[in-house]
């Protein structure tokens, strides 16, 4: 998938095949990508060729997009440029914008990466905001493709509004409520509740359960609905001050000391086995996640899994496309990306692949397929996404947010809950790791 810690499209889907081979893609192939033709036999048999520069399965291609795009403009044909991993993708897109020359029209950013775009490559973007109105997309996805002086060099397209996923069997024989409105008003406003019903679950846990897959994954849900994470609004690094960074480690290690995680690694082999097999109770889960549950889970989960509000609203992945100035047809290149991120655009790539809309006048159209909807207990998943996605803070980044995020989780957490090392060892190792990212 496109995630947080992997990247995106990597931790980036199509609601089960293509979600599993495309947002995971990022992180499982170990090629540099390849290049697709868009066109499919129709269309696009005109003079100008639009290339897109993308990482993982965006659904532009698999919804139909392009196909439908060149219909109704035959004198364009598009070229969808894949790279499989972000970690290719970007610094290869990093030396061709500094070069000013061999980018695609259209190049894709994801959201580990936009705060660099901005910051260092700002002047080799067109400013596409003044293009579109802003005003359509979520104030914190304009946010954090907008320079300092109010250049947008990026059109969202989608974002990752946080829920919690659930198993309401395994809820049930612990005697815990299982209804997801009760659940919700438990653990509503924070989440250290969403952790303290953790020790409840755990003194009567099915056998061979725990609460939650792993105690990052109660720190990136936690520090995803922080304002003040590894930056301040002046884009200092404040990590270790950080009083965000502070509440979600202590609820990480509040799980990783306890009983109550699973200990897993997410997209690890033993994390699928993990729904596989029903070891864990609970998942944060964007909407990105829901076919990646489901087709781990497998039949054996169906109509046990239900979904219910966070404890806080906050953002797990997304991406942006903007059109470098190296573009050689840069006004039929605007005028793709704007069509691209319109939303009926977004709402079909949403049905594909629950991409979610970063236009909030997407979200009246959303439609989740009625297979998932009844995997999942019938929850009211795109009220639930749609009502987070309208309620997610503006947070501070900066350029090493992914880095810093990795070295807490990958080093420090791990530290705790696989190795047995206090609390305070797992903070000095991040913090040595943190040192090293930021060359201090």
């Amino acid at each position: 998938m496109r995630t947080a810690r992997m990247s995106r499209r990597a931790m980036t889907f199509a609601v089960v095949a293509t979600l599993a081979t495309g947002l995971l893609a990022g992180c499982a192939s170990d090629d540099g990508g390849d290049s697709d033709d868009a066109g499919g036999g129709s269309g696009g048999n005109g003079g100008t060729t639009l290339t897109v520069g993308t990482f993982g399965t965006f659904g532009y291609k698999q919804a139909g997009l392009y196909d439908e795009y060149m219909k109704l403009h035959p004198d364009i044909t598009i070229k969808e440029n894949v790279t499989t991993r972000t970690d290719v993708y970007w610094p290869k897109t990093l030396t061709r914008l500094q070069a000013g020359s061999g980018t695609d029209d259209i190049q894709a950013i994801e959201i580990g990466n936009i705060t660099e775009a901005v910051q260092t490559q700002a002047d080799k973007f067109i400013d596409i905001g003044k293009e579109v109105d802003k005003s359509k997309w979520l104030d914190f996805k304009n946010a954090q493709a907008t320079t300092k002086d109010g250049k947008t060099i990026a059109l969202g397209t989608d974002i990752g509004p946080m829920a919690l996923c659930y198993r309401k069997d395994l809820f049930e024989k612990a005697g815990l409520p299982t209804d997801r409105d009760e659940l919700a008003k438990l653990w509503k406003g924070d989440w250290s509740k969403y952790v303290d019903l953790g020790k409840q679950y755990m003194k009567k846990a099915p056998k061979g359960t725990k609460f939650v897959d792993s105690a990052a994954s109660v720190y990136n849900s936690a520090i995803s609905s922080e304002t003040t994470q590894y930056y301040d609004k002046d884009g200092n690094v404040v990590w270790d001050k950080s009083e965000g960074v502070k509440r979600a480690w202590n609820d990480a290690m509040t799980a990783a000391t306890s009983d109550m995680s699973a200990k897993l690694k997410q997209f690890d082999k033993p994390w699928d086995q993990g729904y596989a097999n029903g070891t864990f109770a609970t998942v944060a889960c964007p909407p990105w996640m829901i076919g990646y549950i489901q087709e781990k889970s497998g039949e054996a989960g169906k109509g046990k899994w239900d979904v219910a509000p966070a404890p806080v609203a906050g953002n797990w992945g997304g991406s942006f496309i903007g059109v470098p100035k190296a573009s050689k047809h840069q006004k039929e290149a605007i005028a793709l990306a704007k069509w691209l991120t319109d939303p009926a655009q977004q709402d079909k790539v949403f049905a594909k692949q629950a991409s979610f809309p970063s236009r909030s006048d997407a979200y009246d159209d959303l439609k989740m397929s009625a297979e998932t909807t009844a995997y999942f207990s019938n929850a009211p998943m795109t009220q639930i996404f749609t009502d987070a996605a309208k309620t997610i803070p503006t947070a501070f980044h900066g350029a090493k947010d992914q880095p810093i995020l990795t070295a807490i989780t990958d080093t420090g957490i791990l530290q705790v809950e696989q190795k047995g090392k206090s609390p305070a060892q797992g903070w000095d190792a991040a913090t040595a790791e943190v040192k090293d990212v930021l060359g201090q």
